[in-house]
């Protein structure tokens, strides 16, 4: 983890807006420096960390450097082939949920980076999910990737729209997933 961090980066670690990581800056909340000659801001390592325990934002992500992905699939072998995929590769901690309901509660808890989700789950559809996501402002920062065997191009489409970042036809090649969650996560 770098010592000195962007506006965006620090905004990227506390899941907060780039803009509420300038707001609290510019109001002192957040030490931190201006670039001489530029208004680029650069805020400390330490003065992040103090910033985050004194707003009770979870220091998870700036203690592991691995990024959080919530696996949500009511099909146990899929989820256990994903968990075992991305844990062995190293960069990633994981949760998982069966369920639209799990997922809404463990997205808030866990704060992901990225959820990959079935299109077809058991109370709902990855539709509304996404949808549902995307209309909190608290998690506009959150990836999506969906996965499913039987969508349509059409469904796939409005999926798209409707702010999954990206779609993973079932089955999927090993490779292919966890290039596509670098790629959709600006991994190298």
């Amino acid at each position: 983890m770098k010592d000195l961090l962007t506006t965006g980066e620090a905004a990227e670690i506390c899941k907060v807006s780039q803009q509420t990581i300038i707001r609290c800056f510019d109001a002192g909340r957040l030490e931190g420096f201006r670039i001489p000659g530029s208004k680029f801001r650069r805020i400390p390592r330490r003065s992040l960390i103090k910033f985050m325990k004194e707003n009770n934002i979870p220091l998870d992500n700036i203690e592991s450097g691995k990024k959080k992905v919530l696996i949500v699939d009511d099909d146990t072998e899929i989820i256990e082939v994903i968990v075992e995929v991305l844990v062995r590769d190293g960069r990633f901690d994981t949760e998982t949920a069966s369920s639209g309901y799990d997922a809404g509660i463990l997205t808030q808890q866990f704060r992901p980076d990225l959820i990959l989700l079935d299109y077809m789950l058991p109370d709902v559809n990855g539709n509304v999910v996404c949808q549902t996501i995307r209309k909190n402002p608290e998690f506009e920062s959150v990836k999506i990737i969906i996965i499913s065997g039987v969508v349509k191009q059409d469904e796939i489409d409005h999926l798209l729209k409707s702010g999954a970042e990206d779609f993973i036809r079932k089955p999927f090649d090993i490779a292919e997933l966890t290039d596509k969650i670098a790629a959709v996560l600006q991994m190298k």
